[in-house]
């Protein structure tokens, strides 16, 4: 079974990290988001699930307002051209469902097959908010915090700045 967003909070409590959480109606894209979550305090995100022609998967978390220009990341990561995971991947892998992608979700990636980048200028936001496992919810935490989190659940997170689409 997949982690429930009460055991990301017991998670989130057991490293000692602050967080709060907002509700909200479901969200399922950017656009969405910013007209339900506008009110809440923060950085702003987006979390693309990604898969390469090696058949590697990547999790991509930005600023929800960079135009991230694929391409031109794969070849900055040395990886073979993106492609979107499918929902049926990202459910087997990350435990969520499309709509709900979040960093959080690297609690259910026990065998660490996803590598996770983040974009530089999100780290510059305080706090950042990320669905916790589930799109009708969004919760704030601190960038230091973020980093913990990633690197308690195994993963590696390469800190970058992302191309953007011109």
């Amino acid at each position: 079974m997949p982690a429930t967003d009460k055991d990301l909070f017991h998670c989130l409590d057991a490293l000692g990290i602050a967080h709060r959480t907002y509700a909200h109606p479901p969200v399922f894209t950017v656009e969405e988001s910013q007209a339900a979550c506008a009110h809440i305090p923060g950085g702003h995100t987006k979390n693309l699930f990604l898969k390469d022609r090696k058949d590697r998967l990547w999790l991509v978390v930005a600023r929800e307002s960079l135009r991230i220009d694929l391409n031109a990341l794969a070849r900055q990561l040395g990886a073979a051209r993106f492609s979107f995971g499918s929902a049926e991947m990202l459910m087997e892998v990350l435990g969520v469902p499309p709509g709900s992608v979040t960093p959080f979700s690297l609690l259910n990636d026990t065998e660490g097959h996803v590598r996770v980048v983040l974009d530089s200028g999100m780290l510059a936001l305080d706090p950042l908010n990320f669905h916790p496992l589930r799109n009708d919810r969004t919760t704030a935490i601190s960038p230091g915090d973020l980093l913990m989190f990633i690197r308690a659940t195994g993963h590696g997170p390469a800190t970058v700045e992302l191309p953007e689409r011109g």
